[in-house]
């Protein structure tokens, strides 16, 4: 927030930025009883993904910065699981699920650049 670093002009950052915020939002709509189950995980789950592209980013070994970025993005899959399941349950609808899938699918494969791009740097 308050240091200008590189890594916050990133696509893949500002996507899991967005990722992230709109996580929280959709969490805002389980039930009560789910706070400190499901509520907790997505939450969690979402903010890994930022935080850890974020330390990734700041690391000046390859294999580390890739090492962060695979952690980032099995978050994002851990969102992705723990939605299905929500719907699934009948927690959530479809339409409440719309922006976090598009920002999942993006974030995704944003990540997944990242981390074929940290495999060409290694050869």
């Amino acid at each position: 927030m308050f240091l200008q670093l590189a890594h916050t002009k990133l696509n893949a950052y500002q996507e899991t930025r967005k990722f992230t915020l709109e996580c929280y939002k959709v969490t805002r709509l389980l039930p009560a009883d789910e706070r400190f189950a499901m509520v907790q995980q997505l939450r969690r789950a979402a903010l890994s993904a930022h935080l850890n592209l974020a330390e990734g980013a700041s690391r000046k070994s390859i294999a580390e910065r890739k090492r962060y970025f695979e952690i980032s993005r099995g978050s994002v899959i851990e969102v992705d699981t723990a939605v299905g399941i929500a719907f699934e349950l009948k927690y959530l609808k479809m339409e409440d699920l719309e922006s976090i899938g598009e920002l999942i699918v993006n974030t995704f494969k944003l990540l997944t650049g990242l981390i074929n791009q940290s495999n060409n740097t290694d050869n």
